[in-house]
């Protein structure tokens, strides 16, 4: 609503009854999540048993708690993983096809940028199967023509980590080009005229403008990463993330104990944003 144009009480009223009815179906299910991770009852559901920790701290059936699923625990450290190099990879080259893209005109660039956007809007159960064909054809050639056995193209953690990286760089491209748009050319012109080289104006001067776009687009790939399913179910080998090995334990039977992972997953995207902020700030 445009607070320039004058509205009636009633449309007032009818706007804040809409923004909060709009909230509240987005925090409910959180709530929710959260409340039933305390709840001392082996079902995440009503009624109400009471409350414990035991699906956090627990160790002994039939409460075995977060802390002692080890499972879940090697599920979630293999999810850090993925997410820390995918974000990595992606705030790289998301940097160099920023520059690209904003300082560079060439034949073919319109056809790239696109190209560079055509994962955003490809499914992503699409785009893992893609690669999984792709990679399982590539290894097949290699094997028959050479004889080996080749394990990084087969389903597993690298090949997660490519399909995770062929569409989230495009989003960390999308956020770092923002903000180099917006960057004054003329102090890198300075830092020459003082005696700079090229890479070091870029590297003193340009980078750390740059810097919160570049958190940002870290913090943006890592939540990405990590939260994944589509692609990661058509690529993932015997070390499955945490999005699927969430998925079969829904399979056989929910317990609170995905609440509580839930409630922490939630907590360390709250640190994570609160921690881009203030870096944004800075």
């Amino acid at each position: 609503m445009i607070p320039s144009i004058p509205r009636s009480r009633t449309m007032r009223l009818a706007y804040g009854a809409y923004v909060t009815a709009f909230f509240m179906w987005l925090a409910l299910p959180l709530i929710t999540v959260s409340v039933f991770a305390f709840n001392d009852s082996l079902f995440p559901s009503l009624p109400w048993e009471g409350f414990t920790w035991g699906w956090f701290f627990g160790d002994a059936r039939p409460q075995i708690g977060l802390l002692h699923e080890r499972r879940i625990l090697a599920s979630i450290g293999t999810s850090a993983f993925i997410a820390t190099v995918v974000s990595a990879l992606a705030v790289t080259v998301g940097t160099t096809n920023a520059f690209l893209f904003n300082r560079y005109s060439f034949r073919g660039r319109g056809f790239l940028y696109v190209l560079m956007l055509l994962p955003l809007v490809v499914p992503g159960i699409v785009l893992g199967i893609s690669i999984l064909v792709f990679s399982s054809r590539v290894a097949g050639v290699v094997q028959d023509v050479t004889g080996l056995y080749s394990e990084v193209l087969r389903p597993g953690l690298p090949l997660v980590i490519a399909g995770q990286f062929s569409f989230i760089t495009t989003i960390a491209t999308l956020v770092i080009s923002a903000r180099l748009i917006k960057f004054d050319r003329s102090l890198e012109e300075a830092a020459l005229n003082l005696g700079a080289g090229p890479l070091t104006a870029i590297r003193t001067v340009t980078i750390p403008y740059l810097l919160p776009a570049l958190v940002g687009a870290f913090v943006v790939a890592f939540l990405m990463s990590f939260e994944n399913f589509n692609t990661t179910l058509m690529l993932v080998g015997s070390d499955a993330p945490l999005t699927i090995t969430m998925f079969d334990r829904l399979k056989e039977g929910s317990t609170p104990v995905l609440n509580a992972v839930s409630l922490l997953l939630m907590l360390g995207s709250a640190v994570l944003a609160l921690l881009m902020i203030a870096v944004q700030r800075r």
